[in-house]
């Protein structure tokens, strides 16, 4: 399993809007330029955002982005399955092909890490996230742009 840029960029974007918001809809361009990203493929990640319920736009002088509801109940698994689909380590093999090995191999491994994997993604937040960007021990290591080492 690996997570696309759209999942990462989409995590990043929303902690962003998330730190800067200031009880006004956050203008996509100011994420954009913070996060060194594209306006156009973030309206793509955002509009899919909103449209799974985790955002809400506002349009017009003043408009831009918020979230929808409190960061403490939006969930890292829900905003990647909204933006990837539903996390599976392997694709099923269940058409009646699936011999008797790879039934036990999927049943006793690739199934326990789809669950601890969904429980994990599932127990954290939004807004553990965004305690973790104002960590004292991240200082210097914001959310604003992500490089590769």
């Amino acid at each position: 399993m690996k997570i696309s840029t759209k999942g990462r960029y989409g995590l990043r974007a929303l902690v962003d809007l998330a730190v800067n918001v200031s009880g006004q809809p956050v203008p996509l361009t100011a994420i954009a330029a913070r996060q060194r990203m594209s306006v156009n493929y973030l309206e793509q990640v955002f509009g899919q955002l909103r449209r799974g319920g985790i955002l809400q736009s506002t349009k017009g002088a003043g408009g831009g982005y918020s979230l929808s509801r409190d960061p403490s109940c939006i969930t890292v698994r829900e905003i990647l399955e909204v933006l990837e689909g539903p996390f599976c380590i392997t694709d099923a093999d269940r058409d009646g092909r699936e011999d008797k090995i790879s039934r036990a191999v999927r049943a006793l491994l690739w199934e326990e890490i789809d669950r601890r994997t969904a429980c994990l993604l599932e127990e954290k937040t939004l807004n553990d996230l965004i305690k973790k960007e104002a960590d004292p021990d991240n200082a210097g290591k914001q959310v604003h742009a992500e490089t590769d080492a």
